[in-house]
């Protein structure tokens, strides 16, 4: 039996986020072993879409024969013959480092796997940034999204790591259309105590943010209710706050409050969750066998606004 608190209403591609980025040429996409069922899929709908022009990388057997299955013609796109997970990863990895493709993305192997290719020394995808994994949640009925970081690379985040979250929220949001972010630093309470280590983190991280991310608002420490909800930041007198009830970003303290809010957002009201990894010399696309379509889509047409090449 269903849970009743679960959200039976399916997820809904943002269409401002389609239509922006189909004002961008289509990224080449390398799909690391994307010889399997999910990633053909989401490459297909992305392709037809305008969205992504693909680069196969795995065992070209099979990725010709999972497209057959879905009788789609591949033969004008480049296919990188390989065998295994790491030479997939490693291949597609490198294809994106010497620039023959504009953004990595995951198909049938280990997320591990797939990492630890991108974040090796001779791929060439550093760039001195920290890899920062973002989420744009939309709801089905529209409205501004919201974005979440980090929720699926950085497992403890120090500082540093989310100085560097701080700063690529606010830069896709500006890339999204968003004069002015405003980006809340999540704790269980708006004060400093000390017991609380992250809401002293916050702070600290909210006073860093006014000298070094001029181009948006930051406020922390905030419990999630003084985050989402107007009415609650009135009544706890900071309505006055510029990101209190009405954050674009929120800053989690650890992988775990990340993960458990976005799928709260997905499980329980039907949102779409585009992912993507940023701070990598090209976007880095994490899919999962768990995103429904309209996920995956999102996630690629994120990608090709971020890569924001011109047409």
């Amino acid at each position: 039996m269903t849970s009743p608190f679960l959200s039976t209403r399916e997820a809904k591609a943002p269409q401002n986020l389609l239509d922006l980025a189909a004002t961008f040429a289509a990224p080449r996409v390398a799909i690391a072993r994307a010889g399997a069922p999910l990633p053909m899929e989401a490459a297909e709908d992305a392709t037809k879409a305008g969205l992504m022009i693909p680069v196969f990388v795995g065992e070209a057997d099979v990725i010709r024969a999972e497209a057959a299955k879905l009788d789609w013609d591949i033969s004008a796109y480049a296919i990188h013959d390989t065998k295994g997970e790491e030479e997939a990863g490693r291949t597609a990895a490198a294809l994106c480092g010497a620039g023959e493709a504009d953004v990595l993305m995951k198909g049938n192997l280990h997320t591990d796997v797939f990492m630890k290719s991108a974040v090796a020394r001779d791929a060439g995808l550093r760039t001195g940034k920290r890899f920062v994994h973002i989420f744009h949640i939309s709801h089905p009925d529209g409205g501004k999204p919201i974005l979440i970081s980090d929720a699926a690379v950085n497992v403890e985040p120090n500082i540093e790591t989310r100085h560097d979250c701080i700063r690529e929220c606010a830069d896709l949001l500006i890339r999204l259309g968003n004069p002015r972010p405003k980006i809340a630093i999540l704790s269980a309470t708006e004060s400093p105590i000390p017991s609380v280590p992250s809401s002293m983190e916050g702070r600290a991280l909210a006073d860093w943010a006014k000298i070094n991310v001029p181009q948006a608002d930051v406020s922390g420490p905030l419990a999630f209710d003084l985050i989402m909800s107007p009415e609650a930041a009135a009544t706890k007198g900071m309505g006055a706050d510029p990101v209190a009830g009405q954050a674009d970003a929120i800053i989690v303290p650890d992988i775990v409050s990340g993960n458990a809010l976005f799928k709260a957002f997905v499980y329980l009201k039907g949102g779409c969750a585009a992912g993507i990894v940023t701070g990598a010399k090209v976007p880095i696309l994490l899919t999962s066998r768990a995103d429904p379509a309209a996920a995956r889509i999102a996630s690629v047409a994120l990608a090709a606004i971020t890569c924001g090449l011109p047409k």
